[in-house]
């Protein structure tokens, strides 16, 4: 089952996000305080970002983290699935067949282009999102800490 995040999911977000900055699915870690602020911004509104809990069998079992942009390139609205994390217990249950189902029936009404970043040596992600549509971009990323 795919759900909005709540105040009561807090503790469970903040230890799946530190396990999955941890991970070599990242490229680097990051402050907890960014975690935080995450779930602080969360709580507080919808409107740049939004979360997403996945249970498997009545247990917390991942989250993902969405942001909205506009993009001319694409011509409208882009869904950036920000963070795509499922506990190392239910990966290969379907949890992210599942997201997308969710992610493309019930949030893509006005959305143009659905767009995520993925370590090239996460071989299984890479493998779901390639079957589930997802090509790689023949652009290089630039970021610049501020």
């Amino acid at each position: 089952m795919i759900r909005k995040i709540r105040e009561e999911d807090k503790q469970f977000y903040l230890k799946m996000s530190k396990d999955f900055y941890s991970s070599d699915a990242v490229y680097r870690n990051i402050p907890e305080v960014f975690i935080m602020n995450t779930f602080d911004e969360l709580m507080r509104s919808d409107n740049y970002l939004s979360g997403y809990i996945m249970e498997h069998e009545n247990c917390t079992a991942g989250y993902a983290l969405l942001a909205r942009s506009f993009s001319q390139e694409a011509g409208g609205m882009v869904l950036w699935i920000d963070e795509l994390y499922v506990m190392p217990q239910y990966r290969c249950c379907g949890l992210g067949h599942e997201f997308f189902s969710y992610l493309e029936g019930n949030l893509c009404y006005n959305v143009k282009r659905l767009r995520l970043e993925v370590e090239d040596s996460n071989e299984k992600a890479v493998s779901l999102y390639e079957r589930m549509g997802f090509k790689n971009l023949p652009y290089s990323q630039m970021i610049k800490e501020l």
